[in-house]
């Protein structure tokens, strides 16, 4: 194996370092959060053998740990290693489950949170998360079996809206809860504001501009079998920067940021009985003002 290119001199190798150190953190934290759960629930006279949201959560970051130590982007089709495992379609189908058990996080966390404040606006989101990031895994799918980037434009666009709707729902419900679990909702709210902000300005832009330079020189697009053995058969190993400086900024981010958000989705099983008494209590019957009585005169008449 070539590694000569494991330099200090090479921003491609500390990024690809930086990956490795995010990765093993991510894994070391998933283990944690498995002692914890396996301390507060597992064997106790709940019975419960399994917490969904620690199964997905374990789904993503093992898959993002995938992704970070073999980086590949799909439609340009390179990777940094030449191995049967930097297959754009592995690594698609892996960010494919990944990213399907993110957005169920997000669908159950929502529903359980809009559930207990009674907010039927939480709730209906919730159930539109999977649909529409499993439509956004289509259009990423479109895009790397034909090349065309227009795919991608689809696909984060639907992330910003899922996320967008997310955002909303979890700014209604920050003023149903008091306390810890209302701050904690508001510092969630503003994030989902960052990430759809960032996504709004740097990356769907970013592949709106590739597809349209490729539109601009009539790119011939593969279709669906040869697009299929293309991804399966070809990637290109290349460790300069100028092919991966564009890919570095959502990678870095998605790889840490985003699986911090899926731990702490998980750690919601942790504290989710406790919910309740945060709640803001709205009586059921306003109580109406009190009315000072009216004196009312009667002034008899007189009979001539």
């Amino acid at each position: 194996m070539n590694v000569a290119w494991l330099d200090w001199s090479n921003p491609v190798a500390i990024w690809w370092g930086f990956l490795l150190i995010v990765a093993t953190v991510n894994v070391a934290a998933l283990l944690a959060f498995g002692f914890c759960f396996r301390q507060s629930f597992f064997g106790k006279t709940s019975g419960r053998l399994v917490e969904p949201l620690l199964i997905l959560a374990a789904v993503y970051v093992l898959g993002c740990a995938f992704r970070s130590i073999l980086p590949r982007a799909d439609v340009q089709r390179i990777c940094l290693f030449d191995t049967w495992l930097s297959s754009i379609m592995i690594g698609r189908s892996v960010a494919t489950a990944a990213e399907l058990a993110f957005a169920a996080q997000w669908a159950i966390v929502l529903y359980a949170l809009g559930k207990v404040a009674h907010s039927d606006t939480a709730k209906t989101i919730a159930k539109l998360v999977v649909p529409l990031i499993a439509l956004a895994e289509i259009c990423s799918w479109y895009a790397v079996i034909t090349t065309d980037f227009l795919g991608n434009v689809l696909e984060n666009s639907l992330w910003t809206i899922t996320f967008a709707l997310i955002g909303i729902a979890l700014a209604r419900l920050v003023y149903r809860f008091h306390g810890l679990v209302q701050r904690a909702l508001a510092a969630t709210a503003a994030g989902m504001a960052g990430y759809v902000a960032f996504m709004m300005t740097v990356d769907v832009p970013m592949y709106f501009a590739r597809w349209q330079a490729d539109t601009a020189v009539g790119k011939h697009y593969l279709g669906l079998v040869a697009g299929l053995h293309d991804l399966a058969t070809r990637w290109l190993v290349t460790r300069s920067i100028a092919p991966w400086q564009d890919e570095i900024a959502w990678m870095s981010l998605y790889f840490s940021i985003a699986v911090w958000a899926s731990l702490l989705l998980a750690g919601f099983a942790l504290v989710r009985h406790a919910l309740p008494r945060y709640r803001v209590r709205v009586p059921l019957f306003r109580p109406q003002p009190t009315r000072r009585p009216v004196a009312v005169v009667v002034r008899s008449s007189s009979v001539r």
